[in-house]
Parts: structure tokens; C-alpha cells; sequence
């Protein structure tokens, strides 16, 4: 008896598209690219101003596996949605108009998909700047090895809040009742912290499957943060991914959420102490206030300035924090000083009296000597 090939891996991909027409060329032609899978590309034209729409019609001209949904502006969370509905491929994922996936990335997750029986799978990325491309610490370290687990096993994966470097079975999307936030920026957040914590198992890999552009002209929604309504929008995600991992129910997972994960990103918002204005200060105070309540960030995973600075938002000491934000740029990289004395080791900034802190804010762990 002849047995056939196993049928190839067909894959879903979803890419919003906003004003992108100068990357989207080179976002479609790497999913076009993909070695040893079938692709459907579902492109949602989500109100685009300038000449992204024409841009891909080219490709469904060509009559390349590309759909092109055109819909009014409602944002990215909605445009992910509306194009998740078009899928018909048993694997989904989705890609950002203006990054590239590498050839091999959806055959690499396909593949140990099938090997571990996984509901999902999640690789690593590089960030893309200009010429450059590195994997960042962070997610080399999360991904430092390949496994197939659930979520108590290793719960800093959370911090792995990427839509675009994963691969779902599109059965486990739908019977989850898996959707992106919408009218909501970093709504990436929530929505993966569900899919963690609602799969029998899923897999990790540390191969890299994603390149991320960092566009420097500071458009991408990343890039605004000094803005009332992007912090608004990062309480309000973080505040919808805290509910989900309380309701969770483990204190494992809850611990290492609230103090790894939920403040990995908040040292973007202190350099931006210098020079905010008033009501962006209070929203910041208020936010730190409410998620860490009762368990303050000296506990975080931050560094140790940025914990400082957290401990003094929580103060509302905000000359304090400017000083040290300012002070901490002025070295450019370079390490704060320290000074150990007959209770260990701890940051020495000349900008603050060590005094009038808690040594807790102040203190160097053995794992940062």
C-alpha cells in the first residue's frame, strides 16, 4: 500500500494595514515567501489615507493568495478581528504591514505544532532598526530552550505579549473566544495573556520567527508615549491582562505576573517624568498606585533606577523622580554608581538624599552585582 506526502501546513496570516504603503511591499512578499507551508494572506485596509490599499490590490491582481478587506477606520484590535473572521486555514497568525517574517518561521512553528500537540506556539524575534537586527536579552531568555508546557510551569512567558511571533491552531482561537481589544492601543497584551492561560499547552521555541521594524521616524504607535492617551490606553490593557491572571487563580502565576511582567515596560514611561505635564503625572501616579497596590515595584524585576523612580512615583515625589531620570540619562548607558556599606550594596545618586528613601528602592540584588 502507497501512502501520500503529508499535506502541507496551511496558514492564515492577518495583516492590518494603515498608512504603511512605503513597508507594506516587503511585509506581503515575505509571507508570500514562506517555505514548506500554503499561505492565505487576509489584508484589512483599515481606513489607509495614503496609497497602502492600491499598494496590495496589486498583489490580488496577481492573483497571489492575498484577500483585501477594506474597511472604515476602527484601529488595529478591530482590523485583527474583522480579518480573523475571513481565515479558513486551520492555522492563524498575524503580521504587522510593516515588519517581515523569515522564510522558514510558520513551517518551524507548523512543525512543532504537530510535534507536541501544542493549542499554540511562540518564537522568539528580532528588533529591526535601520541596518541592524538583534534579539533582545529578554526574549533570548524566555525562549532560551524548546518546551511544551502550560502556563504554571513557566509563567514569565507572559511577558511575551506578542501577537505576530506565534502560530495558532485556529480551533483553539475561536473555542477560546479569543479577540483583540478594540478602540484600545497595546491590546496585544490582554489577548495573549488569555491564550496562555486558557491553552491545555503550549509550545515555545527559540528559533526566531519574527523581524521587528522600529520605524525612526517615530510614527508607529509605540513611539508616543508621552501622550495623556497612550498611557490611558497601557493602564487600561494592563488592568484588562491583571484581571485575567487574578481570575487565574494561581498564586504563583499572579506573583511572577505582578512583578516581572506587569511593569517590563514601565522604564519607557519614566524617561518620560522630565518635562511631562500635570495631568500625565497624575495618571502616571494613579496607574502605579492602583496595579501595584498593597505589593510595591521595589519588588519589581526592574533595574535599579527604574525601581527608585517607581518607588518615588508611588510617593508622588515628582522633583525626586525627574532628578533621577535626568541624572540617569546624563550617563549615557554607563552604570549608576553604587556604594555598599554594613547593610550590602545600593545605589549612590548625588541628585537624592538616601535618607529620605526607603532602602528597599535603594538596594542592589546579588544578581545585579
Amino acid at each position: 500500500m502507497r501512502f501520500g506526502r503529508r499535506p502541507r501546513p496551511r496558514v492564515g496570516v492577518v495583516v492590518p494595514v494603515y498608512d504603511v504603503e512605503e513597508y507594506v511591499d516587503a511585509c506581503l512578499e515575505s509571507l508570500l515567501a514562506q517555505e514548506g507551508v500554503d499561505v492565505e494572506v487576509v489584508v484589512v485596509d483599515d481606513g489607509s489615507t495614503d496609497g497602502s490599499a492600491a499598494r496590495v490590490q496589486r498583489f490580488v491582481d496577481a492573483e497571489h493568495p492575498v484577500r483585501l478587506v477594506r474597511t472604515a477606520n476602527h484601529g488595529l484590535g478591530a482590523a485583527r478581528n474583522e480579518g480573523a473572521r475571513h481565515v479558513t486555514a486551520d492555522l492563524l497568525a498575524f503580521a504587522d504591514s510593516d515588519d517581515v517574517v523569515p522564510p522558514a518561521a510558520y513551517a518551524t512553528m507548523a512543525r512543532e505544532l504537530r510535534r507536541s500537540g501544542s493549542d499554540f506556539v511562540t518564537g522568539s524575534v528580532e528588533r529591526w532598526e535601520g541596518e541592524q537586527r538583534w534579539e533582545p536579552p529578554w526574549m533570548r531568555r524566555m525562549h532560551r530552550q524548546r518546551m511544551a508546557i502550560a502556563i504554571d510551569s513557566e509563567p514569565e512567558i507572559l511577558g511575551d505579549v506578542f501577537a505576530w511571533n506565534k502560530l495558532f491552531r485556529r480551533s483553539f482561537w475561536e473555542g477560546s473566544g479569543l479577540r483583540w481589544p478594540e478602540g484600545v492601543r497595546y491590546e496585544d497584551q490582554p489577548t495573549t495573556t488569555d491564550a496562555y492561560l486558557r491553552a491545555r499547552r503550549f509550545a515555545i521555541i527559540p528559533d526566531v520567527v519574527y523581524h521587528w521594524r522600529v520605524r525612526t521616524e517615530g510614527t508607529s504607535i509605540t513611539q508616543q508615549r508621552s501622550s495623556l492617551q497612550d498611557l490611558q490606553d497601557r493602564w487600561t490593557t494592563k488592568r484588562m491582562a491583571l484581571a485575567s491572571v487574578e481570575a487565574y487563580g494561581s498564586t504563583k502565576v499572579t506573583k511572577v505576573f505582578r512583578d516581572r511582567v506587569l511593569p517590563g515596560d514601565l522604564h519607557r514611561y519614566f524617561v518620560e517624568i522630565p518635562g511631562c505635564d500635570d495631568a500625565w503625572w497624575e495618571l502616571l501616579v494613579s496607574g502605579v498606585r492602583e496595579l501595584w497596590a498593597g505589593r510595591s515595584l521595589t519588588h519589581s524585576g526592574l533595574p535599579p533606577v527604574h525601581r527608585l523612580t517607581g518607588w518615588l512615583v508611588e510617593q508622588g515625589r515628582r522633583e525626586d523622580a525627574t532628578a533621577v531620570m535626568e541624572y540617569a540619562a546624563g550617563l549615557a548607558g554607563e552604570r549608576i554608581p553604587r556604594i555598599t556599606d554594613d547593610r550590602g550594596t545600593r545605589i549612590d545618586l548625588p541628585v537624592i538624599d538616601p535618607r529620605t528613601v526607603d532602602r528597599a528602592a535603594l538596594d542592589v540584588r546579588d544578581t545585579e552585582l
